[in-house]
């Protein structure tokens, strides 16, 4: 796998693990802290890339998908 698809692989896992403070003990019960852990992981290799994981979940479309086709 080439460096991009590495950064693209980051990304997409950042933008679908749960933000921060939406991490707590009844939706994530017994794993709050390596939930928090694996969300701080993630961001830091992104820093460490000089990307702005803030900006990162502007670039992909999530949702459902356009049904006006």
């Amino acid at each position: 796998m080439s460096h991009p698809d590495l950064i693209h692989a980051l990304k997409v896992a950042f933008t679908y693990l749960p933000q921060a403070m939406d991490v707590n003990e009844y939706d994530f019960p017994g794993r709050v802290e390596q939930t928090l852990a694996d969300i701080n992981c993630v961001r830091e290799a992104l820093l460490e890339q000089g990307i702005d994981p803030d900006e990162v979940a502007g670039e992909f479309e999530l949702g459902a998908p356009d049904s006006s086709i």
